[in-house]
């Protein structure tokens, strides 16, 4: 599964990469990329509201079919059919939907995480390598999270968060083609608003304005969800784990922004900054309530064609029937 991740993070890094040859800055880079990606993903995210909007509208349907054939469940399911075959409704449209932003979500978080083998997409047992020598060196280490992939969770960032204090170590790392200049170009490119987005925050203290990451990672993503709830009337009456989660989530967020280099946390920030935007759009112009509204007038219109059709398709046996009754009369 991480290789899936991995696989799109790898093709999303060439996105990131051009983005920062033009912005020559990985803190603009990211929110550039991550608005690009979300503007694409929108379809996607519509048509999800819709499906969900579906199957709310056919809820009260669908317990009435439920309650009448509680003890017949093939019946049930016969006729829950012939309900979204009725009504047009796929009860499975939205999985899809589903499951693509969410591929491409992740990926995007390998291409931030990942900047060495998904962005400049150096080979990754140079990558390894050249952690492994690092590790031997009295005086420096590369941290991050547990292994995952090449390297392990941020230890790419740790890794040029290193190489930026001791760049002689650069070229005798990374000798083929390019590397060693695109990674030097990378390095000067992580100050954005006045932090290095390679410093990880837990180094500097709880005082220090780095902090500042790990607290709006935890507002922006609790603020995503508060909206993205009052979006979803269906999300609003969630109890137990999910409210829990609400609050856990960000919160593990959070820890970990604190513990890794800033530049994971600013693009869990964009990506919740991102999110919340997103959520005001889809309330405005694709709210749950306006979806079911409009859902049920093209169906009622739909009602209407379909028995004028059936009355047109048997209008003229009707009008034959009524002559050859007249012509009988004559006789």
């Amino acid at each position: 599964m991480m290789q899936i991740f991995g696989f799109f993070g790898s093709i999303l890094g060439y996105l990131l990469w051009g983005l920062f040859y033009v912005f020559q800055n990985f803190g603009v880079s990211i929110l550039f990329f991550t608005l690009i990606v979300r503007f694409i993903l929108f379809p996607f995210s519509v048509k999800q509201q819709k499906s969900m909007a579906n199957t709310s509208r056919l809820q009260k349907k669908q317990q009435e079919i439920r309650e009448k054939y509680a003890n017949n469940k093939q019946k049930a399911n016969e006729e829950m059919q012939k309900l979204y075959e009725k009504e047009g409704v796929s009860p499975t449209g939205g999985c899809l939907t589903s499951l693509i932003p969410l591929f491409i979500m992740l990926g995007i978080f390998y291409a931030v995480a990942y900047p060495l083998t998904n962005t400049l997409h150096i080979g990754s047992d140079i990558v390894q390598n050249a952690m492994n020598f690092i590790n031997t060196v009295p005086g420096f280490s590369i941290s991050g999270g547990a292994a995952a992939g090449s390297g392990g969770a941020y230890q790419e960032i740790s890794l040029i968060s290193t190489l930026a204090d001791s760049r002689e170590l650069i070229p005798q790392l990374f000798t083929l083609g390019n590397d060693a200049v695109n990674i030097e170009e990378f390095i000067n490119g992580f100050n954005f608003a006045g932090f290095n987005l390679l410093t990880t925050p837990n180094s500097q203290g709880l005082f220090s304005l780095y902090v500042l990451v790990p607290v709006l990672c935890f507002v922006s993503s609790v603020a995503a969800q508060l909206v993205t709830m009052k979006v979803n009337e269906t999300m609003q009456n969630q109890q137990g784990c999910m409210k829990v989660m609400m609050i856990g989530m960000p919160l593990f967020t959070a820890w970990i922004a604190y513990s890794v280099p800033a530049a994971v946390g600013f693009y869990w920030i964009a990506s919740s900054l991102f999110s919340l935007i997103q959520s005001i759009v889809m309330g405005k112009f694709y709210s749950p309530a306006q979806l079911i509204a409009k859902g049920e007038a093209q169906h009622v219109a739909l009602l209407e064609q379909q028995e004028a059709q059936i009355k047109y398709e048997y209008a003229p046996v009707s009008f034959n029937n009524a002559n050859n009754k007249n012509k009988n009369k004559k006789k």
